[in-house]
């Protein structure tokens, strides 16, 4: 008899986490940690990463430890190589926004956008790939944006970032085909994160009271939205948690949704 049970089992695995010291990457690392992985918590300061290892051994019991480098840099990739040689679950979540007006975003903006956001994922999934196909399992897992397909009109360079970061997941799937390691993407919608309730505070009326600002956000500016709310990071971490799974082993190549129905489409 086929046992049907859904049990996420994440037991003798290592996953590292880029900006995990809160928002959503904090919340991914609580699932993984939760489902028994080995979890390492990155960010570029060392109080931040160290308050958060500490709240996450408190909340999962689990190993989790901390390694604050700077992963959009070439340095701080060979840093973290140096203290996490071993990763089997990659899961590249680092990234910056901000409203700016077309117009006037400049070639720097541009630049440390793609060096962040891109070249950040890029520099990693090439660092544990080949170790996860040499063993024949891996899960690396980059998470991108509704923004990435509905480009919106105050960050396009944000946008056409994401965008990037899909191309990427599809192309390192063909690269490790047929080996037994998956390369997906996750497209957030908007999500309720501190960085959030910034930006929505930049967009309507700084006076109004969070509940308020949150629905004349959504009205004027994420109308699309099915759910009509903000998405919870563990929402998103739920997702993570499964494919960082064995039961995921089927989906690879993807860029699976977890927007609330606001990218007007009926795929992925």
């Amino acid at each position: 008899m086929v046992d049907t049970t859904v049990n996420i089992d994440l037991s003798g695995k290592t996953a590292l986490v880029t900006g995990s010291t809160q928002g959503i990457g904090y919340a991914i690392a609580e699932g993984l940690a939760g489902s028994g992985a080995r979890v390492a918590v990155n960010g570029r300061s060392a109080e931040k990463v160290d308050d958060a290892v500490a709240r996450l051994r408190e909340s999962t019991g689990a190993d989790v430890l901390g390694v604050a480098v700077d992963v959009s840099s070439a340095e701080g990739v060979d840093r973290l190589l140096a203290e996490l040689p071993h990763v089997d679950v990659l899961v590249n979540n680092l990234g910056i926004f901000g409203a700016v007006p077309a117009s006037e975003i400049t070639d720097d903006q541009w630049r440390n956008y793609f060096e962040v956001n891109v070249l950040a994922a890029v520099r990693l999934i090439r660092t544990y790939l080949p170790g996860m196909v040499e063993r024949g399992w891996g899960r690396a897992i980059q998470i991108a944006s509704d923004s990435a397909i509905v480009i919106p009109a105050e960050m396009i360079h944000y946008g056409v970032s994401k965008t990037a970061l899909l191309a990427v997941s599809r192309g390192f799937a063909k690269e490790a085909a047929g080996t037994g390691v998956t390369v997906n993407s996750v497209i957030a919608g908007p999500t309720h994160t501190a960085g959030v309730e910034d930006f929505v505070y930049e967009l309507v009326d700084s006076s109004l009271p969070w509940d308020e600002a949150q629905r004349e956000f959504m009205r004027l500016h994420r109308p699309q939205s099915l759910l009509q709310r903000l998405i919870e990071p563990v929402e998103i971490a739920n997702m993570v948690t499964y494919l960082a799974s064995p039961l995921s082993s089927a989906t690879t190549g993807g860029a699976l949704r977890v927007d609330g129905g606001y990218v007007d489409s009926i795929l992925p």
